[in-house]
């Protein structure tokens, strides 16, 4: 059973999560609860080794309008202390994002404002639809886009995260492909069938391999060759050559057959 009040968490049968934003009736903007459900949603998440990718999207028009006017209201009159306390739990809901175990997929339409377009940059992946619109609208009031800067600087580059976060500009979706925080775009009205093409992709592939290439991806970072990164990547690859999973691929490869991961269910089928 769903008890969140600002999301929702659906567990397909087919083993993936579903992370809900679900404050249609406020464009999905951040305040303190929906920080804190996502924080406790993505520890769900993580704790359930039989989920195989995570999906993160957005009920109504828009993804996420960025913070709720009334939460940054009440910012305004907090000392240094309580904000900074604010800005703590906003970093660990990112951070946990970022180092979160399963693939992840961000799913955007309409508004990505502010603390959302973190957000997608903490995903791994990342489509959604021409007509997006995404802002790093901090210094526009007064603010700069801190916590999330890491993220969505490593998902678009930095030359690009200082005209967009010094401009404030809007940018589309398509736009948001060529620089990098989309892997793909597509007209609105398509985008809910190229989910599920990208979901039915996700299934073909390996779950422990695809967690084992996230922690891999990680620890390679931007690839500079050292002693220790060598010894790494030697002892990952024969770790899982000895596998489970592993040796199941490599079986079903030799002989012609589908590895036991596809098509199999789990017991998830419900909101909870």
């Amino acid at each position: 059973m769903n008890d969140f009040h600002t999301l929702e968490l659906d567990f397909d049968p087919r083993g993936f999560a579903t992370l809900w934003l679900n404050r249609p009736e406020k464009n999905n903007a951040f305040n303190a609860q929906m920080i804190r459900e996502l924080i406790i949603a993505l520890d769900r998440i993580q704790s359930d080794s039989s989920l195989r990718f995570l999906l993160l999207r957005a009920r109504g028009k828009h993804f996420s309008a960025g913070a709720d006017l009334a939460w940054m209201q009440e910012s305004a009159n907090l000392d240094y202390n309580t904000n900074l306390g604010d800005a703590r739990e906003l970093g660990d809901l990112m951070y946990n994002l970022a180092k979160l175990k399963l693939p992840s997929l961000a799913v955007v339409q309409g508004a990505a404002y502010g603390g959302a377009l973190g957000l997608v940059s903490c995903c791994d992946m990342a489509i959604g639809a021409h007509e997006a619109q995404f802002c790093l609208s901090e210094v526009k009031i007064g603010l700069a886009p801190a916590v999330i800067s890491p993220f969505v600087t490593q998902a678009i580059g930095e030359r690009h995260a200082r005209r967009y976060a010094l401009t404030a500009e809007r940018f589309s979706g398509e736009r948001a492909q060529e620089i990098g925080l989309l892997a793909e775009s597509f007209p609105a009205a398509e985008l809910d069938d190229h989910v599920e093409r990208w979901v039915d992709n996700l299934l073909l592939n390996s779950p422990q391999a695809m967690r084992v290439s996230k922690e891999l991806l990680r620890e390679v970072g931007h690839g500079e060759l050292t002693p220790a990164l060598r010894r790494y990547c030697e002892n990952a690859i024969a770790r899982i050559r000895v596998s489970t999973e592993g040796q199941e691929g490599l079986r079903a490869f030799l002989h012609k057959r589908e590895p036991a991961w596809r098509g199999a269910n789990d017991k998830h089928g419900e909101s909870r």
